[in-house]
């Protein structure tokens, strides 16, 4: 899979590899894409993490309640990360992410889709007990061609603070 990626609208001011934790700006939301797996990608994936039918037989799949192919959750949510780490999070400022309150996948991803990330920064508050950093609660989401929701997550990230 070639990973080709872009800003959707607005993006921060500050570039991915000079973003720290100040430049987190609860209220705002910015979108990336385009993820298109295809059928291969998605049975390939599915073998290596996730082998159930629905994931690696076309035919079992066909008679099943999507009638075809779908993605992993896993997969998904994989495609969703590369989104996530090659645009949102710093690349000088991430230092990792305590956890994930949520995730969920509403809608299947089906062969020939057509993703992008749509991630909103909930609150940032500063570190109480390390003072050189903060942390970022956002709520990513990835969207088809449809606007369907395929992926909701409320992801955390630890950051560092602007050097002064």
């Amino acid at each position: 899979m070639t990973i080709s990626t872009r800003a959707l609208g607005d993006d921060f001011p500050a570039p991915i590899d000079d973003r720290y934790f100040e430049d987190y700006t609860a209220g705002t939301t910015y979108e990336y894409g385009h993820v298109t797996p295809d059928e291969a990608e998605i049975i390939e994936f599915a073998r290596r993490f996730d082998p159930q039918p629905i994931h690696v037989d076309p035919d079992f799949a066909a008679s099943g309640p999507f009638k075809g192919i779908i993605a992993s959750g896993w997969h998904t949510g994989s495609i969703m990360m590369r989104l996530f780490a090659d645009h949102f999070l710093s690349r000088v400022a991430s230092l990792a992410s305590p956890g994930v309150d949520e995730l969920r996948w509403p809608a299947p991803v089906r062969p020939g889709d057509t993703l992008r990330l749509r991630v909103a920064v909930l609150e940032t508050r500063p570190s109480r007990s390390k003072p050189d950093r903060g942390i970022v609660l956002t709520r990513a989401e990835l969207l088809n061609q449809d606007d369907q929701l395929v992926l909701h997550t409320l992801p955390a990230n630890l950051l560092r603070r602007r050097p002064t």
